[in-house]
C-alpha cells in the first residue's frame, strides 16, 4: 500500500512563497505518512489570467523553484509532484506547461509537457505556452505501485489517460488549474471519475483552489468512488492508500481494457 496526499492552495505570482507553501504542505503530509504528494499545476506561478509574464517567470528545470522542491522531497522523504513554468526550447515567447516528479532523493524521476493547450471557456494557452512533445508517457514506481503524470485540460481527452494506462500506471496523477465557471465544477468531478472507470485505475486529482481554480482536488478509485475529497477554499490536504493489488481486483471483475477493440495513436498531422 503507498500513501498518496492530494494538495490544495491558490498559486500566487510570488514564487517564494508559493515555495514556502509547498514546504509546509509536503511536511504536513509526511507527518500525516503520505509518500506520494500531488500539487497543482502551475504551482510556481499564478497570475489572474494567462500571458506574458507566465513566460517572463519560467526557469528551467534545474533552476531555483525545482531545486528547492527536491530540497523539500529530501528533507520530508517522500515523492513530491508539481506543476512549473519551463523555460521554453524555441525561444523566449513561450514556455512549457511542465509536471514534474521528484523522488525521496531530490531527484527527478518522470515529467510530463502538458499536450492539450486550453484555448477554450475564453482562454487561449497557446498564445504563451507550447504543447509538449507526442512521446511514451514516463512513469515512477514507489512500492510496486506505478505513477503516471497528466496534467488539466488533458481530462477532457481520454486518450490521454488510457496512454498512461497502456504504460503500466495504476494511479494517474492529475495537476490541475481548473478554471471556475458555469458547470466547470460538475466538469471536473465527472471527468475525473470517468477517467478512473474507463481505465480501471485510481485518479488522484489536484486543483487549485479558490480563487484561481474551482478547488475539488480527491482521489478516485479504480471503480470510481471518490476515497477523499476537499471543497473549492483553502490551503487543505487529503490523503489515502492506494495498491496495485485493488486495481487488479478490480480489472477481474470488469475486464475492460483487456475486452477493448481500438487502440490509441496519434492523428496523422502531428
Amino acid at each position: 500500500m503507498v500513501q498518496v496526499a492530494v494538495a490544495q492552495f491558490a498559486p500566487g505570482q510570488d514564487k517564494e512563497e508559493n515555495q514556502r507553501s509547498v514546504a509546509r504542505l509536503t511536511a504536513q503530509a509526511a507527518s500525516e505518512g503520505a509518500d506520494v504528494v500531488l500539487f497543482p499545476e502551475y504551482t510556481m506561478f499564478t497570475a489572474s489570467r494567462i500571458g506574458p509574464s507566465y513566460v517572463e517567470v519560467a526557469e528551467p528545470l534545474d533552476g531555483p523553484f525545482v531545486t528547492a522542491a527536491a530540497e523539500t522531497a529530501r528533507r520530508e522523504g517522500v515523492y513530491v509532484v508539481l506543476g512549473v513554468n519551463e523555460v521554453g526550447a524555441e525561444g523566449a515567447d513561450r514556455f512549457a506547461n511542465t509536471l514534474v516528479a521528484l523522488s525521496p532523493e531530490g531527484v527527478r524521476v518522470a515529467l510530463y509537457r502538458k499536450i492539450h493547450l486550453y484555448d477554450a471557456f475564453g482562454v487561449r494557452e497557446s498564445d504563451v505556452l507550447r504543447p509538449g512533445p507526442i512521446e511514451e508517457p514516463e512513469t515512477f514506481t514507489v512500492d510496486g505501485v506505478v505513477f503516471g503524470l497528466q496534467t488539466c485540460y488533458d481530462l477532457r481527452f481520454p486518450e490521454v489517460t488510457r496512454r498512461i494506462v497502456d504504460a503500466g500506471a495504476h494511479v494517474v496523477l492529475a495537476a490541475a488549474q481548473w478554471v471556475p465557471g458555469p458547470l466547470k465544477e460538475e466538469h471536473w468531478r465527472t471527468l475525473v471519475r470517468a477517467r478512473a472507470i474507463e481505465n480501471t485505475v485510481y485518479v488522484a486529482a489536484s486543483g487549485q483552489s479558490a480563487p484561481t481554480g474551482a478547488g475539488n482536488s480527491m482521489v478516485v478509485d479504480p471503480m470510481g468512488t471518490p476515497l477523499v475529497a476537499l471543497g473549492e477554499q483553502g490551503f487543505a490536504l487529503a490523503s489515502t492508500r492506494v495498491s496495485a493489488a485493488r486495481v487488479e481486483e478490480v480489472r477481474e471483475l470488469n475486464p475492460a481494457l483487456s475486452l477493448r477493440r481500438f487502440s490509441v495513436s496519434a492523428r496523422a498531422d502531428d
